[in-house]
């Protein structure tokens, strides 16, 4: 497309740094940001900084507070969230056969995508399986702590059958806590296909399907609609891309599908 990209950076999904990392590439001048805003609140100054300086803004899964389409930013890039949360939700009933007490482990943080997962879970079981009991609903600030919260759900109920965990992460410390505490008999449902979670699910372990975004064909979608801003074409203020149900039958095939590449040797090898 003849755009140079100047600067590339991770926040680890920390406002404070995210904010540092954006002031730090202004300085460069670019023509144009694409960014995830970790802080909807904290970013909304720096990011119309940014704006008002000229600079084309195209957001993926969230938008920083009081920001315009079409006038602040060119537009934000998604998956279909409350999709992937009914696709997980799905996934958790038909694997407990419609029947048994789960616990959900969810995101606590005002952040768009992980809140449309939960609400999209938590409405799904309650609505379409009346014989599955959400017995016990715990959130996390840090996805690290899906062990230490697994730990928890399984001392206070030892007649639990299943849990749901709001992306692979912490879905993976929940994992760890279930094996520790020898208790195969609870199984996972999850949101996005990791490396990590995609070998789970192909060797049929404790994992057994999940809803999965698509981020490849997301940055597509996010690299052409810079190529809209900065030649002045209309854009959408919004695109989604479709869900995607993952489990053990189709985790090769899904992986493919998702990262546009096929699945690795590691994941091949160990399915059953």
């Amino acid at each position: 497309m003849g755009i140079e990209v100047v600067s590339v950076t991770d926040a680890n999904f920390k406002a404070e740094q995210q904010i540092s990392d954006i002031e730090n590439a202004l300085a460069m001048n670019p023509d144009a940001i694409v960014s995830i805003p970790v802080d909807v609140v904290s970013s909304e100054s720096t990011f119309k900084k940014a704006a008002a300086d000229g600079v084309k803004l195209v957001f993926m899964d969230n938008c920083p507070d009081n920001m315009v389409a079409g006038t602040d930013y060119t537009s934000v890039v998604s998956a279909d969230n409350y999709g992937n949360g009914v696709a997980a939700a799905e996934v958790l009933a038909d694997a407990l056969g419609g029947k048994g007490k789960i616990a959900m482990v969810f995101h606590d943080a005002n952040f768009f995508v992980t809140n449309q997962r939960d609400e999209a879970f938590r409405t799904t079981i309650k609505e379409k399986y009346p014989d599955i009991e959400i017995v016990e609903e715990m959130g996390f600030d840090d996805e690290n702590k899906g062990a230490e919260i697994g730990d928890a759900l399984l001392a206070k109920h030892a007649d639990l059958n299943g849990i749901y965990a709001t992306w692979d992460i912490p879905a993976e410390g929940v994992v760890s806590a279930i094996q520790a505490a020898g208790r195969d008999d609870v199984i996972v449902s999850t949101i996005d296909l990791g490396n990590n979670v995609a070998k789970i699910i192909a060797e049929s372990g404790p994992v057994k399907g999940l809803g999965a975004q698509r981020p490849y064909d997301q940055g597509v979608a996010e690299a052409v609609l810079v190529g809209y801003a900065l030649i002045g074409k209309e854009a959408p203020a919004y695109v989604a891309l479709p869900a995607l149900k993952v489990t053990h039958d189709n985790v090769l095939d899904a992986y493919e599908e998702v990262y546009h590449v096929p699945a690795p040797d590691d994941i091949k090898n160990v399915y059953k």
